[in-house]
């Protein structure tokens, strides 16, 4: 693990690799699959909005949401959908209203800890029958796509971050005055993509690539 970070990093992003990271980057977003002849649809996810009611539905889980999760390849179960959307969706969007509207995670100078409205809000999303860590993760990060990093054990084996994410990624992205957020923006704006993709997402995405077996391609 990098001694400057509390996550270790992706590869591109150790061996100072920009070119690299920016390949990856466009090959996740921009390039079609060449077995289905589509974008990856995880590469919808951050602009996906059928409905035009996403802003609207800022604090409020919506059955949208639970369509979206599946662009990156998870599903609510049935029971899960049902308590989600029902018995529990006061609650939840309770503490969607807590968690503040939403911001980048490198701007967060409070740690991040079980009393911190987003890990109660994961939290209580965890409970629910078919929800998961993952789950929970991608369902936060579609309402708070700026703060929530998403989590998978892809994810969490690259960056080492299995024993605990959300903190050890806001470290890393606040440390030296944002030095890693501002790298990120960086290269975001040189793939060529939108300010909905946010910097915790590139990060989720080159970690992912790499855990995947995605190699750039060589300049």
């Amino acid at each position: 693990m990098s001694e400057e970070y509390s996550i270790r990093l992706p590869r591109v992003l150790r061996d100072g690799d920009d070119d690299g990271a920016v390949d990856v980057l466009r090959e996740y977003f921009t390039r079609k699959v060449q077995k289905t002849g589509y974008l990856r649809t995880g590469a919808l996810w951050d602009s996906w909005d059928p409905s035009g009611r996403r802003l609207e539905d800022f604090d409020r889980f919506t059955a949208e949401d639970l369509v979206a999760v599946t662009l990156l390849s998870v599903k609510v179960p049935g029971q899960g959908a049902l308590i989600l959307l029902g018995e529990k969706n006061a609650e939840l969007n309770a503490l969607l209203v807590e968690v503040g509207p939403d911001r980048d995670l490198a701007s967060e100078s409070e740690e991040m800890t079980a009393d911190s409205a987003a890990w109660r809000l994961e939290t209580a999303l965890r409970e629910i029958h078919g929800v998961g860590r993952t789950i929970a993760s991608k369902l936060i990060a579609r309402k708070r796509p700026r703060l929530y990093p998403i989590y998978d054990d892809v994810v969490g084996r690259m960056l080492e971050t299995k024993a605990a994410h959300l903190e050890p990624v806001r470290q890393s992205l606040h440390a030296r005055n944002g030095e890693l957020h501002h790298r990120l923006l960086d290269l975001r704006d040189r793939a060529g993509l939108g300010d909905e993709v946010p910097t915790v997402r590139i990060l989720d995405v080159l970690a992912w690539m790499q855990g995947k077996g995605y190699k750039p391609i060589a300049k």
